[in-house]
């Protein structure tokens, strides 16, 4: 699956997300989230529920990248360590790798980063749970 397909499929079965697929390899993924006021809590952050959001999004799309059109994958669970204040004047960035790719579960390491800071702002580790016909790929 390429940018231009993942894109396509987000839009066609997850028609809400905002995110933006920037990259996506066999287990990969990187995706952006541009911040606008709604992303914004008290005190001029970047609120938990848009980070958590795009580590979930992140984690998705690099699934797809190592299983392909798996709509029904489906998070298990999310892990979010929440390392410094984001800037509320930068895109996040969610930087994923799949760790491991079994039959009926993925799990993922995701890194959150204020666009051009060398520093992420999160650290997340997930879990899908994902339909078993898909490890027919394997």
């Amino acid at each position: 699956m390429n940018v231009e397909q993942a894109r396509a499929f987000l839009s066609r079965v997850f028609p809400q997300n905002t995110c933006i697929v920037e990259s996506i390899g066999e287990g990969t993924s990187v995706l952006r989230q541009k911040i606008g006021h709604e992303h914004l809590r008290p005190g001029g952050t970047v609120s938990g529920p848009t980070l958590m959001s795009v580590a979930d999004c992140a984690a998705y799309v690099a699934i797809l990248g190592k299983a392909g059109e798996v709509a029904l994958a489906v998070t298990t669970s999310l892990n979010i360590n929440f390392l410094r204040k984001p800037s509320a004047d930068r895109d996040i960035l969610g930087e994923c790798r799949l760790l491991k790719a079994g039959k009926r579960l993925m799990v993922c390491e995701i890194f959150l980063f204020s666009e051009g800071l060398p520093e992420p702002v999160a650290h997340v580790t997930a879990t899908y749970s994902v339909p078993p016909d898909w490890s027919q790929h394997i």
